[in-house]
C-alpha cells in the first residue's frame, strides 16, 4: 500500500513539474518567437540598400526610376512617364517611404533596444552598428522628403507609445544625426564583442567607426552654409584626431553591401535588367557626351559600346515615339553593374576625398582643396580598377568648386540619389539645355523631392500638415528643401 501510495505521489510530482516547465519545455528552436540581433541586422541591412541602390518592384525604384534618370546618369528608351520625364507614381514615394521606417528603421531601432545596457543582448559593437544606420536611413529619408517624424519616430512599441509622431525640421534632424554618429563611433569597441550577421564589414569594427566618421563628415558638409560654425567644429573634432575618429583611407574601406549569387541576396541592377530581362534603360546623352570630352576612361566601366563599339547616349525625357528608336543605338549601362554580385555602394573613399576637397575649397577646414580633389579623382578610378593619367588630371586642370561638383557627380555614377541630393544642394553641375523633342511633366522642373505619402494624410494629418508647412506649405516635387544654397 506504502509503495502505491509512494508511485502516486511521483506521478503527481512529475505530473506538476512538467506543467511549471510546460512554457519552456514547449518552444520549438527552429521557429523563435523572438529575434537577436544577428538576425534583425542582415535583414535590415539588405533591404534598406537595396531601396536606395536599386529596387526590383517596378514604380518604386527610387534610384534606378528616379535619381539615375534625372541626374542624368541614364535614359528611358521606353516608358518615359516612368521617371524619365519628371512624373512620378504614388507608389514611388508611398512605398517607399513605408519601406525605409519598416524594414530599415524599426529595425535598426530593435537592435539597439536588445544590445544597449539592460538590453537582452547587451553588445555595445551591435548598438554602435544599428545607431549609424539607423542615422544613415534617418538621412536618407529627410533629403528625400524634407522635414519628418524623427524625435518621436519608432515609439509605437514603447512604454508610452507614439502613434501620431511629430514631423522635425532638418535642421534638427541633422544635429541629432551628427550626434548620434558621434556616440555610434563611441560605442563600437575595437577588441570588444563580437558581431554576426553583418554583410556590410563582416564584422570589422574599425571599418564601421570609419563608415560612421566619413558620413557624419558628408553630413556636416552638407549642411555647412546653413551652420558654418558647428560644421567647422565637427570637422575640425574628427581631422583633429584621426585615432579617435578614423575615416576612410582607401578603397578597402568603402560601404558597399557584398552581393551574392543567391538570388534574394542579388545586385539589385542585376534582378531587373538580368534576371528579369528588362531593357528599359540606355546612356543619358549628357553623360555620355562629358565623359567623352573630358577623356574620362571611367566611361568604358560606366558604358557598354554599342554594336557599332562606340560610346553613344540619348536625351533625358523623349516621348517612347522617339526614345524607343535609340534602343540598339545608345549604349548600355556598364556590364560591371550588372553582375550578379556587384557592390552595391553606401559611400566611398573617393566621395569621402570630394567632400574634403569642397570644405577645403570653402574654407570649412585647413589642407589643399587641390590634393583632396585629385586624391578623389585618383580613388575613383582605383574603385574599377583603372589608373588615373597625369593627361587626365592636366585636363580637368586647377580645382574650383564646380569643377567639384563636376567630379563628384561622375565618382557618384551608380548612387544616383546621393548625386540628386548635391545637385539639390549645390545646383551642380549646371546640366545642359533639355532636348526640344522631350516633353516633362512638373512644369519641366526637376524634382527637388518627393511628396509624403497618402498614409500621412490619413493616419497623421495633423503633424503631416506642420511638415508641408515647413516646406512652404505645398506638399509637391518643386519645393526646395533645408540644406538648399540655391
Amino acid at each position: 500500500m506504502k509503495r502505491t501510495f509512494l508511485l502516486a505521489i511521483a506521478a503527481l510530482l512529475t505530473v506538476s513539474s512538467c506543467t511549471k516547465e510546460f512554457d519552456k519545455m514547449n518552444v520549438d528552436p527552429n521557429n523563435p518567437t523572438s529575434l537577436g540581433p544577428q538576425f534583425l541586422l542582415p535583414y535590415a541591412l539588405e533591404y534598406t540598400i537595396d531601396r536606395s541602390w536599386g529596387g526590383r518592384t517596378r514604380f518604386e525604384r527610387l534610384n534606378l526610376d528616379g535619381a539615375m534618370l534625372w541626374m542624368q546618369y541614364l535614359s528611358r528608351n521606353i516608358y518615359s512617364n516612368e521617371g524619365d520625364n519628371y512624373g512620378l507614381s504614388p507608389a514611388f514615394y508611398n512605398n517607399n517611404w513605408k519601406a525605409l521606417f519598416n524594414d530599415g528603421l524599426v529595425n535598426y531601432q530593435r537592435i539597439i533596444a536588445l544590445s544597449q545596457p539592460g538590453g537582452a543582448y547587451q553588445n555595445t559593437n551591435f548598438e554602435g552598428i544599428a545607431l549609424v544606420m539607423r542615422s544613415w536611413t534617418f538621412s536618407l529619408l529627410a533629403d528625400l522628403y524634407g522635414p519628418i517624424p524623427y524625435t518621436e519616430a519608432l515609439k509605437g512599441t514603447t512604454d508610452t507609445p507614439v502613434y501620431s509622431p511629430s514631423y522635425d525640421s532638418m535642421d534638427k534632424i541633422y544635429a541629432g544625426l551628427l550626434a548620434d554618429l558621434k556616440t555610434a563611433n563611441d560605442k563600437l569597441t575595437v577588441g570588444g564583442s563580437a558581431v554576426s550577421g553583418d554583410i556590410l564589414y563582416n564584422g570589422d569594427i574599425t571599418k564601421w567607426k570609419k563608415f560612421a566618421n566619413s558620413l557624419r563628415l558628408r553630413l556636416a558638409n552638407r549642411q555647412a552654409v546653413k551652420k558654418p560654425a558647428e560644421s567647422k567644429a565637427i570637422m575640425a573634432e574628427i581631422l583633429g584626431d584621426p585615432a579617435k575618429y578614423p575615416i576612410f583611407t582607401s578603397n578597402a574601406d568603402n560601404a558597399s553591401l557584398k552581393c551574392t549569387t543567391v538570388l534574394s541576396s542579388s545586385n539589385e541592377l542585376y534582378m531587373v535588367m538580368v534576371n528579369d530581362s528588362r531593357t528599359d534603360w540606355n546612356m543619358s546623352k549628357t553623360f555620355v557626351d562629358r565623359l567623352t570630352e573630358l577623356g574620362d576612361a571611367r566611361l568604358t566601366v560606366f558604358a557598354q559600346p554599342n554594336k557599332d563599339g562606340k560610346y553613344l547616349g540619348h536625351a533625358n525625357g523623349l516621348p517612347d515615339a522617339v526614345a524607343t528608336t535609340y534602343l540598339g543605338v545608345s549604349s548600355n549601362i556598364g556590364s560591371y553593374f550588372i553582375q550578379q554580385t556587384a557592390p552595391e555602394v553606401v559611400m566611398t573613399f573617393a566621395e569621402l576625398n570630394l567632400i574634403l576637397a569642397e570644405a577645403a575649397q570653402d574654407g570649412d577646414i585647413s589642407g589643399s582643396a587641390q590634393s583632396y580633389f585629385e586624391r578623389g579623382i585618383t580613388a575613383s578610378f582605383d574603385q574599377y580598377g583603372l589608373k588615373v593619367s597625369d593627361a587626365y588630371l592636366k585636363t580637368v586642370g586647377a580645382v574650383s568648386k564646380e569643377k567639384i561638383m563636376e567630379q563628384k557627380w561622375i565618382a557618384l555614377f551608380g548612387q544616383g540619389l546621393e548625386a540628386w541630393t548635391e545637385y539639390r544642394r549645390t545646383g551642380l553641375p549646371v546640366l545642359p539645355a533639355k532636348d526640344p523633342r522631350a516633353v516633362f511633366e512638373n512644369d519641366g522642373v526637376l524634382p527637388t523631392r518627393l511628396p509624403y505619402p497618402g498614409s500621412e494624410v490619413s493616419l497623421n494629418e495633423a503633424n503631416y500638415k506642420k511638415g508641408v508647412e515647413m516646406i512652404g506649405g505645398k506638399n509637391d516635387t518643386k519645393s526646395k528643401l533645408w540644406w538648399s544654397e540655391k
